[in-house]
């Protein structure tokens, strides 16, 4: 692949995060709008109930923490894949590194001359840099993936109670 084409594919994947992080502050605005109103409609409910007992919804008030141990878990259950993918990555990566350092040792040790030494340890840090680049991309992909993963169950939960409970 020519410098050309990874100038394009990371323009692409950069955008591409744009885009996401954009779409992930929208659902939390969404998010946060929805939960404001559901936190309105089911204190209203409280205090209907608590001036005629007769007017208290007790399904609707059952639901409140049931949906949010939900919706947590599935944020929990999605932040935990997130972290598992990344663990795995960086451990895979920890180890490509350690190969790749013990043959740049070896290069620069066996060096017929200094410069030949400071070219193989030249080479060594210029991969590192790139390789180091491309992972911090990759790490920052799978963060805002992640964060909207973790999101969306609460967004849908609070959304869906918003809409049901708008009278």
């Amino acid at each position: 692949m020519t410098q050309f084409d990874e100038a394009l594919k990371t323009g692409r994947r950069l955008n591409s995060d744009g885009a996401r992080a954009a779409r992930t502050a929208r659902s939390s605005g969404e998010m946060l709008q929805a939960a404001g109103d559901v936190i309105t409609a089911r204190m209203e409910i409280m205090a209907a109930g608590l001036t005629d007992p007769r007017k208290i919804d007790l399904k609707e008030l059952s639901l409140m923490s049931s949906e949010k141990t939900e919706a947590l878990s599935a944020s929990a259950a999605a932040l935990t894949r997130t972290f598992g993918d990344i663990g795995g990555r960086v451990g895979s990566s920890l180890m490509t590194e350690a190969d790749l350092v013990a043959k740049a040792a070896t290069a620069v040790a066996s060096a017929a001359t200094p410069g030949a030494a400071m070219q193989a340890q030249y080479s060594y840090a210029l991969g590192w840099w790139s390789r180091a680049a491309s992972q911090m991309l990759t790490l920052n992909s799978e963060l805002l993936k992640g964060q909207a993963d973790a999101l969306r169950p609460i967004h849908a939960t609070a959304v869906a109670n918003a809409k049901r409970l708008k009278k």
